[in-house]
């Protein structure tokens, strides 16, 4: 049997270590970028990504200590998730390589990577961080902060972030521009 505590504190550690070591990951690949002459866009949004996943963290800890911590019905599944989104975002990170980045910088005329989940996904990290974000406080069954930070997060992908991101590389030449 699966002990809730366990798994509660379990899971919470291994997301801050994670999220440590990616942002390591992330300046060691900023500087590399930089010094191909990277050009970053969407600055001024990029801290509001640090305000969702840490009021994440806090809230689905929070939201599920004060319900006990107990399992909800149906972990499992919601498990599975997070961990198939784990894969997916992972993959993506090792796909990139030196060219994975939490900003968005990009380097003039480098091509678009093509393989790995990116060849059958445009976005293969966002969808992960989306399931991730959603799925782990469903553990614990935390739907408010799913819910809440699953939107706000989907709402800042979507609104802000993919576009900026698509502009970036239509700058650097990398995909063509949409057609009206």
């Amino acid at each position: 049997m699966v002990s809730a505590q366990a798994l509660y504190g379990g899971l919470l550690s291994v997301v801050l270590v994670q999220r440590v070591a990616e942002l390591r990951l992330a300046r060691r690949n900023e500087a590399r970028a930089r010094a191909l002459g990277a050009q970053e866009f969407g600055a001024r949004h990029y801290p509001l990504f640090f305000v969702i996943h840490g009021t994440w963290l806090l809230m689905w800890f929070l939201e599920a200590f004060r319900r006990g911590p107990h399992l909800a019905c149906g972990w499992q599944l919601w498990l599975g998730v997070f961990i198939a989104a784990e894969a997916l975002r992972y993959g993506s990170i090792a796909t990139l390589g030196p060219a994975w980045n939490t900003r968005i910088l990009v380097v003039p005329g480098a091509a678009p990577v093509a393989r790995g989940p990116y060849r059958w996904l445009r976005h293969p990290n966002y969808v992960a961080v989306v399931l991730e974000l959603a799925a782990l406080p469903l553990v614990f069954g935390a739907w408010h902060t799913a819910l809440v930070i699953g939107l706000a997060n989907l709402v800042l992908l979507l609104g802000v972030r993919i576009p900026t991101e698509m502009r970036a590389l239509q700058w650097a030449g990398s995909v063509a521009p949409r057609q009206p």
